[in-house]
């Protein structure tokens, strides 16, 4: 049997994140000390928020997959920074328990801000390579600018019918660039530029809502992540489950994804692609299953 492909971590070295939780004042004249009784009472709104002020990160982080053949790809030296809302803890993160509907198993919920004003963006890169049949190439650096998330986030449970974990996810998200640079990422020449990407959740003829577009529920359309056996042994499962009508509609959350501009840079000019649209995206049901 061939040795299994290995995950290797190289000269993990970052800055620190300038990073900072905020805590909203508290008065101590209206702190009060609460009984046994009034503690084992409190139910629902468990969690923590946080806000990131003048985050940035960057470092020689290094990540490398390899095949059992030996050929490899990895990614290395990430970036990310975040400009601020103009008012500090308006608009955390959020981590809740919840309780779900029907009984359920409860929910840990991961919120992101509503981001309503538009103002926290962030701005992305890494450097990439591959390295196959004795040959090293460095095949550039991926750059993500001004990409802003509008609400949605994460849940996680337990699956109703099988082993594993359950999950949610919910996306509304607008991109200013992502950009492929095979020059490295200060350079445009010869890049591909994807301009003012747009995802999130639309209507039935294909208009964005403004909303987060539902991409999994744990309760109305769980997606879910275990391990399955058969004869070969056992292997990842990674699936949504068909729209469930007892715990929603039964009909699958519809989604848009739009590309305002397609371009590639050269040095006799840029060539415009033109734009790209997917008024609507429904995920009826997914299974996937990694082989051995």
């Amino acid at each position: 049997m061939p040795p299994a492909p290995r995950l290797a971590l190289r000269r993990i070295a970052c800055l620190p994140l300038l990073a900072s939780v905020v805590l909203a004042p508290v008065s101590a004249q209206g702190l009060r000390p609460l009984s046994d009784n009034a503690l084992s009472d409190v139910r629902g709104r468990d969690g923590v928020s946080f806000d990131l002020s003048g985050y940035a990160m960057q470092g020689d982080l290094r990540v490398t997959y390899t095949r059992p053949d030996g050929a490899s790809i990895w990614a290395a030296n990430p970036s990310a920074s975040r400009s601020d809302s103009a008012q500090p803890f308006s608009d955390p993160y959020r981590f809740d328990i919840v309780r779900s509907a029907n009984g359920l198993a409860d929910v840990a919920q991961f919120s992101l801000p509503h981001n309503a004003g538009g103002e926290q963006k962030w701005q992305l890169a890494y450097d990439f390579g591959v390295n196959a049949d004795g040959v090293e190439r460095y095949g550039g650096a991926v750059v993500v600018s001004n990409l802003a998330l509008y609400g949605g986030g994460w849940q996680f449970s337990t699956p109703r019918n099988e082993d594993g974990l359950a999950f949610g996810a919910a996306l509304r998200m607008e991109i200013g660039q992502w950009s492929l640079r095979p020059n490295g990422r200060n350079s445009s020449s010869g890049m591909l530029a994807l301009d003012n990407i747009r995802i999130g959740a639309t209507d039935e003829a294909g208009n964005f809502t403004g909303q987060p577009w539902a991409i999994a529920d744990v309760a109305r359309q769980p997606a879910v992540v275990n391990a399955l056996a058969d004869a070969s042994g056992p292997r990842l499962h990674i699936g949504i489950g068909a729209p469930d009508a007892q715990y929603g509609s039964g009909v699958a959350p519809s989604g848009g994804i739009e590309i305002g501009k397609i371009s590639f840079a050269s040095p006799n000019g840029n060539v415009d692609l033109g734009s790209s649209r997917i008024g609507n995206i429904q995920i009826n049901y997914l299974d996937i299953k990694f082989k051995q």
